[in-house]
């Protein structure tokens, strides 16, 4: 019975004597095993890995010797990547850099657990980036990784042994990322920390300007860069960081600041220079006047330097007596060299405020002194507007006529229609503020105000023009030609007897007798009536040629009195 069944095996028997024949060695396609090389053929190894049919792995996979030969013999003991246990041709299928690839990402993967640096070489370019050999492993260098600032030329940097970080690892798609510059910003972090716990403020050293920029210079103090700040930099106005430094000049500053937290080292240059606003009060007192030169102009005004590191604000309202509401570069230019009158020191806050027209002479005093009130003027309508006429003067100032001061008569809406821009006119200076800086003009004063003097009294008669007719009365004018009068006489006032009472008998233009029956001097008008003249015409002549009692008719005594007016015309 023995002997049939071991002329028989079953499967399992067949599964115990392969064991017994490898060992109790279990092979695992996927895994990296032990093999001895037993011969060298051409260019590959023999490998024997304890299977019935040896591998074949190419001799360049185990590395080369400086003189060129394999560093692999027959009889070393070497490890390797098992892909197949047989092939096509009965040989295993294996490989060395696979193995090794497997034992660095092992070891890697160790190191990245850790937060561990691990050592690689740059062996080659790639869209992006660089290729970084990790001892048998391939990873990603991002070309924003490889320093702290952008390098042009990594020429130097290939292929030489360095430390990198591992920022990322994913074993089953074959990806790692490592980064060269977290390395170098970790060893300036501890290297900075210490300079920065051998620094103190106040303390004075010598640095190297590194780099400049818009709002100042970066100055290395010898392993770490503190910020000059452009206002740092002198006690003067400085527009830009290069008027005072280039790259490369060796400067010495004090350390003004020491931020512990961030690492910031704030230096200053003018720090060691003394401060010109050191008793500025009394160098610069109010009232007096200096001369400075316009360094910058600004929307809001323009400032004046009087000293270096001495600047004064000529406000844009303290800039010219007439020029209201124009851009400062309009008035100075920068560079321009003037006179100005200081108006307030306040050294506090290292202010200084100056006035540019204070220098000058005030027009307005001129003018009150050239043209007293009650003088008479001449200019030119610079506008009109919906309270008054402005008339250019002397000096660039404008006087004003309120709308009230144009006619005595006419309302002003309807006066300041008659006069247009640039038309001449003559006034009278009513008021002059010099504080306020208003002048005050009337044209109506230069006629004089008919209702000032009893130019008219009640009962007076007064030969007037017809001016306008309406359904209600006339309107007329009377006095002088200057400062005409203007009254209107009712349709009841326009004759004595009913049938005469009609305006359309009169014709603009038309002139006639009327009698003053009323004078309102508080609302400037006067009352006509040619109604009551000729009633008192006929008293007059009653009273002088008789009455009609006296048996004269009514005809005969007006026949009289009007033969008498005619003879004395």
């Amino acid at each position: 019975m023995a002997d049939d069944a071991s002329m028989n095996p079953t499967r399992d028997d067949f599964a115990a004597l392969l064991d017994e024949a490898l060992g109790g060695r279990h092979f695992l396609e996927g895994s990296v095993v032990k093999g001895q090389v037993v011969g060298i053929e051409k260019d590959f190894a023999i490998i024997d890995v304890g299977l019935k049919t040896e591998g074949r792995i190419q001799v360049k996979e185990f590395g080369v010797g400086e003189d060129g030969k394999a560093t692999v013999k027959v009889g070393d003991t070497v490890e390797v990547y098992l892909e197949r246990v047989e092939n096509a041709l009965g040989e295993a299928v294996i490989s060395r850099d696979k193995a090794r690839r497997e034992e660095a990402w092992t070891r890697l993967e160790g190191v990245f657990a850790k937060n561990e640096p691990v050592m690689g070489s740059i062996v080659g370019r790639v869209k992006g980036g660089f290729t970084v050999d990790l001892g048998g492993a391939s990873a990603f260098l991002p070309g924003s990784q490889v320093d702290i600032r952008p390098v042009r030329d990594v020429g130097p940097l290939m292929g030489k042994e360095q430390p990198f970080a591992i920022l990322k690892m994913d074993r089953p798609r074959g990806n790692i990322v490592v980064s060269r510059r977290a390395i170098l910003e970790e060893a300036r972090a501890e290297q900075r920390t210490e300079l920065v716990s051998q620094l103190q403020e106040g303390e004075i050293r010598e640095g190297v300007v590194k780099n400049i920029t818009d709002y100042g210079a970066f100055v290395d103090l010898g392993g770490i860069d503190g910020l000059l700040h452009v206002t740092d930099m002198s006690w003067k106005r400085v527009s830009h960081p290069s008027q005072v430094l280039a790259v490369g000049d060796t400067v010495k500053v004090q350390i003004v600041k020491i931020n512990p937290d961030t690492q910031r080292i704030s230096l200053g240059m003018k720090q060691l220079q003394s401060d010109p606003w050191d008793g500025v009060e009394a160098k610069y007192p109010v009232g007096a006047k200096f001369t400075g030169r316009i360094t910058n102009i600004t929307d809001y005004g323009a400032f004046v330097e009087l000293e270096a590191g001495v600047e004064g604000l000529v406000h844009v309202s303290e800039m010219s007596w007439t020029k209201k509401n124009v851009h400062p570069g309009k008035i100075v230019s920068t560079s321009q060299e003037v006179d100005v009158v200081v108006l307030d020191v306040d050294s506090s806050k290292r202010r200084v405020s100056l006035g540019l027209k204070q220098a000058m002479d005030n027009p307005w005093d001129s003018f009150l002194v050239n043209h007293p009130v009650g003088s008479t003027v001449e200019g030119e309508v610079k506008n009109a507007t919906e309270f008054g006429l402005f008339i250019g003067l002397d000096n660039d100032i404008d006087g004003m006529v309120h709308l009230s001061d144009i006619d005595w008569n006419a309302p002003g809406e309807e006066a300041i229609q008659r006069y247009k821009k640039g038309e001449m006119v003559r006034a009278k200076v009513l008021d002059v503020d010099i504080e306020k800086e208003r002048i005050s003009l009337g044209i109506k004063q230069l006629a004089g105000d008919p209702m000032a003097e009893d130019t008219y009294r009640k009962g007076q008669t007064v030969t007037v023009t017809v001016v306008d007719v309406t359904s209600g009365g006339i309107e007329v004018k009377f006095g002088e030609d200057e400062a005409p009068m203007t009254a209107f006489i009712r349709k009841s006032d326009l004759s004595r007897d009913r049938s005469e009472q009609r305006p359309e008998r009169f014709a603009v233009g038309d002139r006639l007798d009327a009698q003053v029956t009323n004078i309102d001097k508080a609302a400037r008008r006067v009352s006509l009536s040619v109604k009551a003249l000729e009633m008192a015409e006929d008293k007059e002549a009653i009273e002088k040629f008789g009455s009609s009692d006296s048996g004269a008719s009514l005809g005969d005594i007006l026949g009289a009195a009007l033969r008498e007016k005619a003879n004395k015309e």
